[in-house]
This record gives C-alpha cells, structure tokens and sequence, in this order.
C-alpha cells in the first residue's frame, strides 16, 4: 500500500467503522427480505438515479450500496456471505480503517461514474473484493457452494475475465453507463495495488519470454545441454 495511506491510517484510524462489510450485507439481506415477504419496492427506492437525485431524492447517492444482487435466493445467500468473507478477510489483513479506505474509493468511483452517465450500481464494487483477496492470497483454496475446491487465483482470473467481457459487450453496444461503471470500479484496486499489479504483469511476461528463448536454444543446440 502507498505510503499516504499509512499516514491516513496512522492519524484517522480511530475512524474506522469495524465489520463494514457485515453492515452492508446485512442491510441488503433486509432489503430483499423486504422486497421477498412484505412484497415492497425498497430496491427501486434505493436504485441510483441522476435524475431522482437532482429532484431531491439524494438518499439514492449512497442507498444503492445496500442493492441485494438480482437472482434466485441460493445465490443471493451465496453472494452476501461472499461479500462478507472477502470483505472481512481483507479488513483483518488490512486493518478496519484501510479497508473502509478502499471500499469507501470504490463507491466513489461508483458515484462519480453515475453523475457522469446517470446510473450505477454496486455489482462492480463488490467485485473489486474479489480482486483485491485474489491479489493478497492468490494460492488460498475456497470451496465453491462450500463443495468444489478451487485456489483464489482462478476465482480472480475469471473475475478480470468477467469485467473484460462485460466492458467489450458495454462497449460495442454503446452502454456508457455501464462501461463507466466497470471502469471507475476498478478505481480502488489500482490505487491500491497498482504499482505491484504492473510490475507482477511485467514479471510475467519476462519470465514467459526467457522460457520460450530457453526452449528455443535448446531446440536450436539439442547437444547443449546442462
């Protein structure tokens, strides 16, 4: 992490709210319980929306957070504990007040991207979760629907094939709101892992290069050999 952020860290810690992700999930479990038995709209009413917003509605700048994802109840269930692992995972490898940093830029980038295009949502947010807990224990096992084993770096691999896909779909069907959105969810991971996300993709591709010459000069001398 950068340095600012230890110096953040180290003079607004005692700011921190602990178990933020427990609150969130928490808060949209309520919300499609609501929605589930009490048949009431509470994800409309929570939905980002430029123009709601500028009529007064300006709840919607930070209530879309609390949005269950839109699916079956398995998932849903599924989803949320997910959330709440990878976010308090990173929040014990981190510190309550960093991780709070981190999520807190995401939702700012969720904003900004709104204002911008007039909607957003929280998919991409709780995604970067994903990314950053695969960046941190790339080689950690989790079992998926608690039975099939699989090492997070897989998990994160298929996350970064998710938002490639999703902005190439965005893009060539002119979707700005929701290419935005992928874009500026990305905005926390980068400002937090930037740096080793870049020189880690470099590594990659010089460790790559030196065994395609090695397999190249022992294809051109088979008699040398170590």
């Amino acid at each position: 992490m950068r340095r600012w952020l230890y110096r953040m860290q180290y003079k607004y810690s005692r700011y921190g709210v602990e178990n933020l992700m427990m609150y969130v999930t928490v808060t949209m479990l309520a919300v499609y319980l609501a929605e589930m038995l009490l048949q009431m709209p509470a994800t409309e009413y929570l939905a980002f929306s430029r123009p709601l917003i500028f009529q007064g509605q300006v709840w919607r700048i930070l209530t879309f957070i609390f949005q269950p994802p839109a699916s079956t109840p398995i998932f849903i269930l599924f989803a949320l504990y997910m959330y709440y692992f990878f976010g308090g995972s990173l929040e014990n490898e981190w510190g309550t007040f960093s991780f709070n940093i981190y999520y807190v830029l995401g939702i700012l980038g969720a904003i900004i991207g709104g204002f911008i295009t007039g909607y957003t949502n929280n998919f991409y947010l709780n995604l970067s979760l994903m990314l950053a807990f695969a960046q941190l224990f790339p080689d950690m096992e989790l079992r998926i629907f608690f039975l099939i084993p699989v090492k997070i770096k897989y998990i994160g691999y298929a996350t970064w094939i998710i938002y490639a896909l999703a902005l190439l779909f965005a893009l060539t069907h002119f979707d700005w709101s929701e290419a935005v959105a992928i874009i500026m969810a990305l905005v926390n991971f980068f400002i937090f892992f930037g740096e080793n996300f870049i020189n880690r993709m470099r590594e990659n591709v010089r460790y790559r290069g030196r065994r395609r010459q090695f397999k190249r000069d022992i294809r051109q001398n088979p008699n040398n050999r170590w």
